[in-house]
């Protein structure tokens, strides 16, 4: 797959299919690669990116700090996912598209709406997280990082990836940066000489501004609440995707449409039916 640079940090991307910009934030929490939209739990199933590339150009992409994406220790926020994503869009020329994101990557969607709604022609929000066990599990995640390092130090941390290969999501003594760690050597040399101290700042703030409330992260009910966007809800219902955080979407924005059907009655058929037959209403709108 091709890589460009956005925002100072090299980003594994692809375009896949023809027809009007779709750029989908990839699914899989903190390890959102491309290969999630087939890969992963209920995509496996529904196969988004096969049947909406017959008719859209997806532009898929590793999130920074996941998979082949490079990243860089800092305080990451929504706005930094949203500048990868609009990055690319510069990239490709692209100055209008329908914005998808599943799971986690739904925030992003919603923070990039928000950023640049003269960008987002429509949003597809699949499965978004949220919930109290998915606050609660996220800052759980980021805990077990700092103790980790506070126990071992930072040279512990590389090693630990060097040798396993997980991703945070998979072993949170990793940390948020452990994929990057894994694929660039350059960085693992830096990021042990950090000062122990500031970076562990760094990770707290990090984990409580990103997961901020008992329902979908992402941008504020308020600012959701002035958007005049289009939006397709298409809810989930475990310990990371609570429904409720899908029906807080509803209420949010006033052009949202909720697809009331429970998930396992979720399939490759309706769903591509559902998702093809809102883009087109909001194309020809």
């Amino acid at each position: 797959m091709p890589t460009a640079i956005i925002d100072g940090i090299s980003t594994r991307y692809d375009v896949v299919g023809e027809g009007p910009p779709l750029l989908m934030f990839s699914p899989g929490g903190f390890d959102a690669t491309v290969e999630k939209w087939s890969s992963l739990g209920v995509y496996v199933r529904t196969r988004p990116l096969d049947n909406l590339s017959k008719h859209y150009t997806c532009i898929v992409f590793d999130r920074r700090e996941c998979g082949k994406s490079d990243g860089r220790v800092e305080r990451v926020n929504w706005s930094d996912y949203v500048a990868q994503g609009k990055g690319l869009l510069d990239h490709l020329g692209i100055e209008l598209a329908h914005i998808m994101g599943g799971c986690m990557g739904c925030s992003s969607v919603m923070a990039f709406a928000v950023a640049y709604p003269e960008a987002t022609m429509s949003m597809v929000l699949y499965w978004p997280v949220g919930g109290a066990k998915y606050r609660l599990s996220g800052h759980q995640r980021f805990a077990e990082h700092l103790a980790f390092v506070h126990q071992n130090g930072l040279e512990a941390v590389a090693a630990l990836v060097a040798k396993d290969g997980k991703a945070f999501g998979a072993d949170p003594r990793g940390g948020p940066w452990a994929s990057v760690l894994r694929s660039n050597p350059a960085f693992a040399a830096e990021y042990v000489k950090m000062n122990v101290d500031k970076y562990k700042l760094i990770v707290a703030s990090m984990g409580r501004t990103l997961i901020d409330r008992d329902t979908s992260p992402g941008a504020e009910p308020e600012d959701l609440m002035r958007l005049d966007i289009p939006a397709i809800i298409v809810p989930g219902r475990d310990a990371s995707h609570a429904t409720s955080a899908a029906r807080y979407l509803q209420e949010c924005l006033p052009k949202s449409e909720y697809w009331d059907i429970a998930p396992d009655d979720q399939n490759e058929q309706n769903t591509t039916e559902k998702l093809l037959e809102f883009l087109g209403r909001v194309a020809t709108a």
